[in-house]
C-alpha cells in the first residue's frame, strides 16, 4: 500500500499515531518534496507547526530505521509561484504514483475525489490528550511560567493578591519545552475550541479551551519559553456593589466606557461581567478580542481580527448591528481609531485598555482622536486596581477660562476629568499653543461667588434640618454633606423634602453623610467568601482605621462604593466573626 500524507496530516501527528496503533504496517509513505518545502519554510518564519510538521517527519524516519514503514521523497522543490498551489501539487503526486492521500483537510478530501484519486479522510478525533502543561493548574493558578534552563514557577492567588510557587526544583530543558509545545500544536488541531491565534516569526499564542499559551523562540525571545495565563475568577456584575447609577451608565448605548488598569488588575473580568449584565437586560452584546480570551456565555459571540485588521471586524459588526460591543484589548493607535469610528457609528462600546491610573487611560486617546471629539468617544473611566473598582472618572465638554489662568480672551474648549460620585473636577485637558495640556485641578480656590451660593444653600438647608451642614458645589451639582442620623429628615417622605430644597436653590443635590473623626460603627455583611464593612460612600477613597472594643486590628482603604472589604479566610476577618458572636464593639475611625 502506499500513502502520500498531505501537510494537515503531518502538521496534527495522526500519521505517526496510526503507525504507532498498528493500523499502517509495511506501508509505503511518499512525502512530496512540496510537503517538506512547505513545513520548512514556516519553520523558518518561526511558526510552531512548520516545527512541528518537521518533527513529524524525523519520526516518520526513525520508523524506517526500525523496519515498521518504507519511506520515500518524491517530486522538487515548488517555485515560487508554485507556493499557492501546495494542496494541488500534492494531489499531483498522489496520482502520478498511483497511492491514496492521506488527509484530514475536507475541501482537499472533496477536490480528490472529485478528480478520482483515492483518498483515505482522517476526521477530526473525538478523544483527544491534553497538553501536559494543563496538569500544572489547580483552582487557584492563576498562571504558569516555563523557561529553558529555569525552574518552572506558577502564580496562584487572585489579582492583586497573589504569590510564587515553585514547580520543581528541576530546571527545565529546551527538549522538554518542545515536547510541551508538540503536545499543544498538535491537540489545538484536532480540538474544536482551541485556535491558533497569532503566529509570527518566534511567538505563537494559542487559545486552548480557556487558557491563553504564548510560545516564544528565538529570535523574539532570548531563550525558549512558554506562559499560560487562565482565569481563575468570574464575577457577576453583583459581585462589584455597583450603585444604580453606575449600572444606568453602563446600560445606556450612547456613552462610550473604557475599563483601564495595570495588567492582571481584572479589567476583563469586570468586562466579562458587564457583557453579560447587559445580555440580561435584553440587549444584543458582541466582543471584538485579540486574542479571544474572555469566558463569556454561549450566546456572546466572540470576534478576531478579520484578515488580522481589527478595522475589518468593525465594518462586519456594523452590519450586524449590536447594541453594545466589548472591544478587548484597545492598545494601538489603529484600535483607538477603530473605537472612536465605531463609537461615533451609535454603537455601545466598552474598550479594555492598560493604564496605570484613570487620567493615563484618557491620555491615551489623545494624538488618536481629536481633542474636541474625545468626551464623544469615551465619556466615562472605570479604572481597576486588584479585581476592585478603584476610580470612576466622567468626561464632559465645554468652554471656558482653563484654571489657573485669569484673561477672559484665553477662554477655549475644554475637557473636564470629574469624580463620578464627588462630581468634583481633577482636571483639564485643553489646547496651548501647540501643545496639549493635561492640567490637576485638586485644590482649586473656589471663586467669591461660588463660596456665596454655598452658604445660601447651607442656610436653605439649615431652614429644613436642625444640624451642621457642609455645602459643596461643583458645576450643577451641590454635594452636601450632614450628620449621617439627620438624611432621611433631610431627603423626607418619598424625597418631597429634598425636591423642595432643589427647587428653591435650583441645582441638584446630593446628600452624604457629614465626615468627622468621631466613631463609626459600621454595617456588617457576612458573604460565602468575604465579610463587607459599610462604611458609607461619604468617606469613599479614605483610609480608616478598624477597632474591636478600643483594639486597632487593621487599617485599608475605604472604596468608592463606600466599603471595607476582607477576604472570610483572613485573620482579621475571622477576628471580626468572634467579635460579633461575643457582642464585642466594632467600629471605624477615618485616619
Amino acid at each position: 500500500m502506499k500513502i502520500v500524507p498531505d501537510t494537515s496530516v503531518i502538521i496534527d501527528g495522526r500519521i505517526t499515531e496510526l503507525i504507532k496503533m498498528g493500523k499502517f504496517e509495511k506501508v509505503d509513505i511518499i512525502i512530496p518534496i512540496a510537503v517538506l518545502a512547505e513545513l520548512e519554510h514556516q519553520a523558518n518564519a518561526g511558526k510552531e507547526v512548520g516545527m512541528n510538521g518537521l518533527n513529524e517527519i524525523v519520526s516518520l524516519q526513525e520508523f524506517k530505521n526500525e523496519g515498521k514503514i518504507y519511506l520515500h521523497f518524491y517530486g522538487k522543490y515548488p517555485t515560487e509561484e508554485e507556493y499557492g498551489r501546495i494542496d494541488a501539487i500534492i494531489r499531483d503526486v498522489a496520482e502520478e504514483t498511483g497511492a491514496t492521500l492521506l488527509t484530514s483537510d475536507k475541501v482537499q478530501s472533496m477536490v480528490a475525489k472529485a478528480k478520482g484519486i483515492n483518498v483515505y479522510y482522517l476526521p477530526p478525533l473525538h478523544e483527544k490528550k491534553e497538553p501536559s502543561l494543563l496538569k500544572y493548574f489547580d483552582e487557584e493558578t492563576m498562571s504558569i511560567h516555563l523557561r529553558q534552563d529555569c525552574v518552572p514557577y506558577a502564580k496562584k492567588g487572585k489579582p492583586g493578591n497573589f504569590k510564587i510557587v515553585k514547580l520543581r526544583d528541576k530546571k527545565l530543558t529546551e527538549e522538554e519545552l518542545t515536547e510541551i509545545t508538540h503536545q499543544i500544536i498538535e491537540y489545538v488541531k484536532r480540538d474544536a475550541d482551541s485556535f491558533i491565534e497569532i503566529e509570527r516569526k518566534g511567538v505563537t499564542v494559542v487559545q486552548l479551551g480557556n487558557t491563553r499559551i504564548a510560545i516564544a523562540r528565538q529570535p523574539f525571545a532570548d531563550k525558549f519559553e512558554i506562559t499560560a495565563t487562565r482565569p481563575i475568577v468570574k464575577l457577576s456584575i453583583d459581585d462589584y456593589g455597583l450603585d444604580e447609577e453606575v449600572k444606568q451608565r453602563l446600560s445606556n448605548y450612547h456613552r462610550g466606557i473604557l475599563v483601564s488598569g495595570p495588567p492582571g488588575s481584572g479589567k476583563s473580568t469586570f468586562a466579562q461581567a458587564v457583557a453579560e449584565y447587559l445580555y440580561s437586560l435584553g440587549a444584543v452584546v458582541k466582543t471584538m478580542e485579540n486574542p479571544r480570551d474572555l469566558q463569556l456565555i454561549e450566546e456572546i459571540t466572540q470576534y478576531a481580527p478579520l484578515e488580522k485588521n481589527m478595522e475589518l471586524t468593525a465594518d462586519i459588526l456594523l452590519l450586524v448591528r449590536p447594541d453594545f460591543v466589548v472591544f478587548d484589548e484597545v492598545r494601538r493607535s489603529k484600535d483607538f481609531k477603530v473605537f472612536a469610528d465605531m463609537r461615533l457609528a451609535g454603537v455601545g462600546l466598552i474598550g479594555v485598555t492598560h493604564a496605570n491610573r484613570a487620567i493615563d487611560a484618557i491620555q491615551r486617546l489623545i494624538g488618536r482622536v481629536e481633542l474636541g471629539m474625545i468626551p464623544q468617544v469615551v465619556d466615562t473611566v472605570i479604572h481597576i486596581v486588584g479585581g476592585k473598582i478603584e476610580e470612576i472618572l466622567e468626561l464632559k465638554f465645554t468652554v471656558k477660562i482653563p484654571h489657573g489662568m485669569e484673561e477672559a480672551d484665553l477662554a477655549r474648549p475644554v475637557i473636564i476629568v470629574k469624580d463620578f460620585y464627588t462630581k468634583k473636577v481633577l482636571y483639564e485637558i485643553y489646547t496651548y499653543g501647540e501643545q496639549v495640556i493635561v492640567m490637576p485641578v485638586e485644590g482649586e480656590e473656589r471663586n467669591p461667588l461660588q463660596k456665596l451660593a454655598e452658604r445660601q444653600l447651607e442656610y436653605i438647608i439649615q431652614k429644613y434640618v436642625d444640624a451642621e451642614v457642609k455645602v459643596e458645589i461643583n458645576e450643577s451639582v451641590a454635594n452636601v454633606y450632614v450628620d449621617e442620623e439627620v438624611i432621611p429628615h433631610l431627603i423626607g417622605k418619598g424625597g418631597k423634602t429634598i425636591s423642595s430644597i432643589e427647587k428653591e436653590a435650583g441645582v441638584k443635590i446630593k446628600v452624604y453623610p457629614l465626615l468627622k473623626k468621631a466613631e463609626i460603627v459600621p454595617n456588617i455583611v457576612k458573604r460565602k467568601k468575604e465579610i463587607v464593612l459599610k462604611v458609607g460612600k461619604g468617606y469613599a477613597k479614605r483610609m480608616a482605621q478598624i477597632f474591636i472594643e478600643n483594639e486597632p486590628i487593621f487599617s485599608g482603604n475605604v472604596s468608592v462604593q463606600g466599603d471595607i472589604k476582607l477576604r472570610r479566610q483572613s485573620k482579621e476577618a475571622k477576628k471580626i466573626i468572634e467579635a460579633i458572636a461575643s457582642d464585642k464593639r466594632i467600629f471605624v475611625k477615618i485616619i
